[in-house]
This record gives C-alpha cells, structure tokens and sequence, in this order.
C-alpha cells in the first residue's frame, strides 16, 4: 500500500508520517519503505535523527497491528511508546535515501507489545532497538 493507503491503518497524520509503503504484514512482521525528503520534521544537517528513527520503527509496527484489526472490522487503535530498549543507531540516513524498516512482534501482555526492529540502507543495519508499546484500548 501507498502513504495515502497507509493512513488507513495508522492514528498519525501529515507531517506526521513516517512509512511511505507497507511492503508486508503478518501476525509475526511488519516490514515498511520510507523515504526521506528534504521537509521532514526529523530533517537536521541534512539527515534524518534519531527521533525519526524510533518513529519510523515505531509506526511501522502501528502499520502491521492496524492492519490486522482493519481485517477483523475492528478500528486502528493509538498507540504510545511506553520504552525503549538496546537503542542502537550506526548511522544516520541523509535526505533523498530510502530505508526499510522491520519490525518482528515478540510478546503481547494485555495493551503492551514488544517488538523488535531494525532498519536498512543500502543493504546495511544502521538503527535498531526493541519497542514496548502501549495499546490504548476503545471504549
């Protein structure tokens, strides 16, 4: 699916979004294509930082769960990051690259998520970390 595709199953909005495409997603992975472009709110000396990072890992795992329940007929849930954990960024991707993003869902515990993910350019890991993720649950 495309970005204007990708809204569908994800509670963030312009300027907002950070995942172009959802290239897979399954019960176990979750994998997205960004690319980074010159307006980007994370954009700093001409690279994407880390908070960007965190939230293109983060919003690729929201793209997979919304997925899921769109399938289900049920509603995309909010989602918050609720910690981070073995934050690890190699390299910081410079604007007009593309990354690939993927996520691997570890443990649901009632509304909290654990996934691990990493993220690719060029062929080469330069972030990954393991997300817990809080699910704000419909009333």
């Amino acid at each position: 699916m495309n970005q204007e595709g990708i809204l569908a199953y994800i509670p963030q909005r312009p300027p907002f979004v950070m995942v172009d495409e959802v290239i897979k997603a399954d019960d176990k992975v979750s994998l997205s294509r960004f690319t980074i472009r010159n307006d980007n709110i994370f954009i700093e000396n001409g690279v994407f930082i880390e908070p960007g990072l965190v939230e293109n890992m983060a919003q690729t795992a929201a793209a997979g769960t919304g997925y899921k329940l769109r399938a289900l007929g049920k509603p995309v849930p909010v989602g918050y990051i609720a910690g981070i954990r073995s934050l690890v960024i190699k390299k910081l991707p410079a604007v007009n690259k593309t990354i690939i993003t993927e996520m691997f869902f570890q443990q649901q515990i009632m509304n909290a998520h654990i996934v691990y993910g990493k993220i690719m350019a060029d062929n080469e890991e330069i972030a990954s970390c393991e997300l817990r993720i809080f699910v704000k649950q419909e009333d």
